[in-house]
């Protein structure tokens, strides 16, 4: 009697609540939504008949994650919107979807069979355990004939064989009905991954001047979605244009389904901080540069930590670089010190714990070796090589951000809210290219074809991953980054196999000398450049000759093979245009003059 009282008050209580005549539910239609790349603007309408006075109006079929603070609400000039409130309605979704319905049902039967098939094998195997216990007994009594004995060991023979083959047959059924129920229980969860277990719903307080069915347009923002860009190169030949085909991945878990709606992807970014910077009151006043210096370093270059000392100032330790545990502490060893080298010169170490730390560009640490083989026996302890920042620039972080666009989609378009990306191509693009084959023989044989497109901001180009398709073949992906392009965008295309490149030393043109206390190398290389393409390139050849920052160690280029030279990085270009089937040669020449007790990084 009482689970009868409770069940009837429950049931009354839920009439109640859906039996109220001044409740007006109503469902939300999606027509549109703009997508950003976090979150996406989503408009539906409703409709609901109100009467003269106040009216409550329930909305439902809404994303479950939305911005409460992004909710805008339109109503006829007739409505006055009082008030509104968003939830989550936890009825409406109760229903499952026939999908799911279906692949539970299919869990069930399988799981079902699996359960009999357990059963089945439990029974064979208890029958053939009846079995074997029955043949021993049997075979402890007397008397049995041989042929009585015979006719016995075949019928348990055979009725063993049949029992294990049927247990065989059964745990084969038993693998893979399981192996098909693990199968469904992995799609069940990827049904569960749509976040449909709950919808959001939106409660409207209203006043109506006259009764009237009133159109509402309802639009916020969604948590719970995305878009980003990649692309697809496609290069037939390098006589035409380069397609670019702007592509976007469209992902989302609102809560709805979106069906046939308007899609818009946008750029811009929809929530944005709201103050303006101000500016406030700058007192100066005494810093100690020394300890802020030393305590820049921390954590940036390898190996240096800062201890208290006995002087005023901290001490800068390089840890690794000329130091040595002792047992004896009374008697430290003395290692040599480092040496500081500023934009190329060596400077004391006073006017390196005097650098403004904001000013430093690079800061390397060089072990001793490597710092011997470079500025000689005055790094012995090795150096530290700072490189200032040079003009305003330096001092500048700039990111170049795209203006804000919108593509629309002109039909209409499916979304499932299951977080699975779905495609969409944005545009075609046949953009202006400049095809040039570029190669640096000294570090790779290959030559590789960029394409250089000028005016590339105009295309509205955001940073993403890019398939390349290079005469109808994919050769690989590339990354398109505008922001951090100048007035021309260089893409690589890829490497050409078609266009050969070598590059060695000739030995016969290089020598080794004694000048007194010096040695004098000589060195020579050869490129080869060959075109077994069918039409003619264009290639940009670069190598290297080394440079000195040390007076003792003498460089001079003899032979550029007519290359551009740049003396500040010891750069050499060729830009060469090669026709059909053409070989061309270059050999460059450089002579390297140090003192001949000493061993230099020259290969």
């Amino acid at each position: 009697m009482k689970k009868f009282f409770i069940t009837l008050c429950c049931c009354f209580f839920i009439i109640n609540i859906y039996a109220n005549d001044d409740r007006n539910e109503v469902q939300a239609n999606l027509k549109s939504v703009t997508v950003y790349h976090s979150g996406a603007e989503m408009i539906h309408f409703a409709s609901a008949n109100l009467k003269a006075g106040n009216n409550e109006v329930i909305i439902d079929n809404i994303s479950n994650s939305i911005d409460s603070n992004s909710i805008q609400i339109k109503a006829p000039s007739s409505v006055t919107i009082l008030g509104f409130e968003f939830s989550s309605n936890y009825i409406i979704n109760i229903n499952k979807s026939p999908r799911m319905l279906l692949l539970e049902d299919s869990l069930e039967h399988i799981q079902s069979n699996i359960d009999k098939l357990d059963l089945s094998i439990n029974n064979t195997k208890e029958l053939l355990d009846v079995l074997k216990l029955n043949r021993d007994i049997k075979g402890e009594q007397n008397g049995l004939s041989v042929i009585e004995l015979s006719k016995l060991m075949d019928y348990y023979a055979a009725k063993s064989t049949e029992l294990e083959n049927t247990i065989a047959q059964q745990t084969e059924k038993k693998n893979k009905a399981t192996e098909l129920a693990n199968k469904i229980s992995e799609q069940i969860k990827e049904e569960e991954k749509k976040n449909i277990s709950t919808a959001g719903r939106l409660t409207l307080q209203l006043n109506a001047a006259v009764p009237v069915k009133a159109d509402f347009t309802i639009s916020y923002i969604a948590r719970n979605a995305y878009w980003t860009p990649f692309y697809d190169l496609r290069a037939d030949n390098t006589q035409l244009p380069l397609k670019i085909f702007y592509k976007a991945k469209i992902v989302q878990t609102t809560g709805i389904d979106w069906k046939q709606v308007k899609l818009s992807l946008s750029t811009a970014t929809p929530e944005q901080k709201g103050n303006a910077p101000e500016l406030q009151s700058w007192f100066l006043g005494y810093i100690n540069p020394y300890s802020n210096y030393n305590n820049s370093l921390m954590g940036r270059a390898a190996g240096v930590q800062i201890g208290n000392t006995t002087s005023a100032l901290n001490e800068v330790v390089v840890v690794g670089y000329g130091t040595e545990k002792r047992d004896d502490i009374d008697k430290p060893y003395v290692a040599p010190k480092q040496i500081y080298i500023i934009n190329g010169n060596i400077v004391s170490d006073e006017a390196f714990q005097q650098i403004n730390p904001n000013s430093i560009k690079s800061i390397i640490k060089l072990k001793p070796n490597d710092a011997k083989a470079q500025y000689g026996d005055a790094a012995a302890g090795g150096a530290t090589v700072v490189e200032l920042k040079d003009g305003l620039p330096d001092y500048i972080a700039v990111a170049n951000k795209t203006l804000n666009v919108n593509f629309d989609i002109d039909i209409p378009f499916d979304v499932p809210t299951n977080g699975k990306a779905q495609t969409a191509t944005l545009q075609t693009i046949d953009a202006n290219t400049l095809y040039q084959h570029f190669a640096v023989p000294k570090l790779d044989d290959d030559a590789y074809l960029l394409a250089k497109i000028p005016g590339w901001e105009k295309l509205n180009l955001l940073p993403g991953e890019a398939n390349i398709i290079l005469e109808g073949t994919y050769v690989g992906k590339t990354f398109i980054n505008p922001d951090n392009t100048t007035d021309t965008l260089n893409l690589t295309l890829g490497n050409d196999k078609r266009v050969v490149i070598k590059r060695e030393k000739m030995q016969d043109f290089s020598s080794v000398k004694f000048l007194g206390n010096n040695k004098l190398q000589k060195f020579t290389y050869q490129i080869t450049v060959k075109n077994n393409k069918s039409e003619a390139v264009n290639i940009v050849l670069k190598d290297q000759y080394p440079l000195s920052t040390n007076k003792e160690i003498e460089v001079e280029l003899t032979d550029a093979a007519n290359a551009i030279i740049n003396k500040d990085t010891g750069t050499l270009t060729w830009n060469l245009s090669l026709n059909p089937n053409e070989t061309r040669t270059l050999n460059f020449s450089y002579n390297v003059k140090y003192p001949k007790d000493r061993t230099i990084n020259i290969y």
